[in-house]
């Protein structure tokens, strides 16, 4: 396994929420665990406009400082489709702006870089996305179609071929057998081709009456129901990295603290002590008060000691049920 020898930028969105306290988190963990990286690491912040009610972009000048301390560049964009009314649309137009023909991988803001970004073997000629995902989307009805037909019509409605998508292996009616993708991190070597293609397939599902859609949730399931057909139709996969590197040793996509404390490793939990130890970044978190709370405050280990981490509920409900009834669920 060889670590791509081309250079690479990396996205996160942030915006005058707790977005910009997990862009300042993540930057910092890409700094610590990743000092030989040497891309550019942009936090991309939507612009205030018609579609959005307030300003979103950070105006928190601790939070830019800190930012700019460890190298992270602010790069604001429009939103023209999306804004407020779908946020999970911010990943998909910011992409636009970013340098093109200049490969690149986008993280969700919740994760935490955990090894050296520079060892994953991107090959950005064939993007992939994150298979750590569950059967979210589609939810077929009781009168059909099914998980077929459903996916099988929006390969139709772009032009792509169905049947190369399917995964043989997995059984007939089986979500795991349709292309599927968390949008947690996702890869290309252009991120102005893979955006206005996401836009053009994200804004078409959304907007057009697909008949095979009738009942199915597309809030926040968008950008999921998306996804695969955009990798599907630059030539990416599931296979395009191997297991266990990002969503593994090299990144953790925690999502909530209160989760992160009752079943990520203890690798992870120490990055993230580590990270928010320092003072200029640790005065800027412990404004958010989940982090100040469990982080900062050491309430975090009350939550893992609730758990076996090696014996987890299968049911993410169960954890978050148990961290609730001791008043811990902070988010």
């Amino acid at each position: 396994m060889q670590a791509s020898s081309r250079k690479f930028n990396i996205a996160v969105v942030g915006q005058n929420n707790r977005l910009q306290y997990e862009a300042l988190l993540f930057a910092a963990s890409l700094r610590h665990c990743s000092p030989g990286f040497k891309g550019r690491l942009f936090v991309a912040t939507p612009n205030p406009g018609p579609r959005w009610t307030h300003n979103p972009s950070i105006q928190d000048e601790d939070v830019l400082k800190a930012l700019k301390q460890l190298d992270a560049e602010i790069l604001p964009f429009d939103s023209h489709v999306f804004g407020e009314s779908y946020p999970y649309g911010n990943k998909i137009e910011a992409l636009l702006a970013l340098p093109e023909g200049e490969p690149f991988v986008f993280f969700d803001t919740d994760t935490l870089i955990t090894g050296d970004i520079t060892s994953v073997p991107f090959d950005f000629d064939r993007p992939g996305a994150s298979l750590k995902v569950e059967g979210t989307w589609p939810k077929p009805t009781l009168y059909g179609p099914g998980f077929d037909g459903i996916w099988r019509s929006l390969y139709a409605r772009f032009g792509l071929d169905f049947e190369s998508s399917v995964d043989p292996d997995q059984p007939d009616g089986y979500w795991r057998r349709y292309l599927y993708f968390n949008a947690g991190y996702f890869f290309y070597k252009c991120p102005r081709m893979f955006g206005e293609r996401y836009l053009d397939y994200a804004r078409t599902i959304r907007d057009e009456n697909i008949p095979e859609l009738t009942g199915q949730n597309l809030d926040p399931w968008l950008d999921q129901a998306a996804l695969p057909l955009v990798i599907h139709s630059f030539g990416g996969g599931r296979d395009a990295l191997p297991d266990g590197l990002l969503d593994g040793s090299v990144s953790c996509h925690y999502r909530l603290f209160p989760l992160l404390y009752a079943r990520e490793s203890d690798h992870v939990i120490d990055v993230l002590e580590t990270v928010v130890a320092p003072n200029k970044v640790k005065k800027v978190l412990k404004q958010y008060d989940p982090l100040k709370k469990l982080v900062l405050q050491g309430k975090g280990e009350k939550i893992r000691a609730l758990f076996d981490q090696d014996n987890l509920p299968r049911r993410e409900q169960a954890l978050r049920n148990a961290i609730k009834s001791k008043g811990l669920w902070l988010r």
